[in-house]
């Protein structure tokens, strides 16, 4: 964690990616790649579920463990998946699950309000935690769809407000997700930790994409901020190490892939 933070303040582009397996691990470790992510985002690209929310802890850890096994080299970070963190006591519980049994090295959840109460109780207890603004996928049914977030002045204002009170709260890191472009960069340059944005623009401290969008083989709506680097016939290490270099040396993502 203390080389990501590094990074941040020496002005080092952050790669991160999805990984559900062995093979991709070795792939994108190969690629360079900073941070894997064992998202729970496997249901849909994995599963074949049209959301993130049957996803369960013991699909995780089994996943984690996939990853886990092989890997050399990356920070690795697993989901809680959705109601896996309803109080403090489950978010422990499920946070160690994740570490002791799943390998991951720190675990990522969403929600404001409910992260400003579980955050502190997995850093008291030497927990490191991701916390995940913008837009929340576990979340999808109650906003009513996969929109951009913090648009308007006020809920800007109190995602930054969220930001701050995360990190002094003791989350180590912040996922933005479809968070206009400016907000984002706003909340990047004013907190210490590093800030990793998908469909957030530039100004981040790092970038993650899904595997699948980011190789060209997902199925169905491809999100705006995707870019496929797979040109429809590189090697998937190919395409990986390019999406890796895009993000270091800051031509992606580009203002077609992000929001105003």
């Amino acid at each position: 964690m203390t080389d990501l933070r590094g990074m941040k303040h020496e002005g080092q582009k952050i790669a991160c990616m999805t990984a559900y397996d062995a093979a991709f691990t070795m792939l994108e470790e190969r690629a360079g790649m900073d941070v894997i992510l064992v998202g729970d985002s496997l249901g849909m690209v994995v599963q074949g579920h049209d959301s993130t929310l049957p996803v369960t802890m013991d699909d995780i850890v089994y996943h984690l463990k996939n990853v886990s096994r092989v890997s050399q080299s990356a920070f690795i970070i697993g989901d809680m998946p959705f109601m896996s963190y309803a109080n403090p006591e489950q978010a422990i519980e499920n946070a160690a699950r994740l570490m002791r049994e799943g390998g991951a090295h720190m675990v990522k959840l969403e929600g404001s309000e409910t992260q400003l109460s579980i955050v502190p109780e997995l850093s008291r207890r030497g927990i490191p935690v991701c916390a995940h603004l913008g837009l929340q996928p576990q979340a999808v049914h109650k906003i009513g769809g996969y929109w951009v977030q913090g648009r308007d002045e006020s809920t800007a204002a109190g995602m930054l407000r969220d930001a701050h009170a995360l990190e002094k709260h003791g989350a180590d890191m912040l996922l933005l997700e479809c968070v206009p472009a400016e907000l984002a960069e706003s909340i990047s340059g004013s907190v210490e930790i590093p800030v990793i944005g998908i469909g957030a623009g530039g100004g981040c401290d790092g970038q993650i994409l899904v595997l699948h969008d980011a190789i060209g083989v997902t199925v169905g709506r491809v999100p705006r901020f995707v870019r496929d680097f797979s040109d429809k016939q590189r090697h998937p290490l190919q395409a990986i190490r390019a999406y890796v270099e895009a993000v270091k040396d800051g031509s992606f993502p580009t203002d077609d892939h992000c929001f105003a």
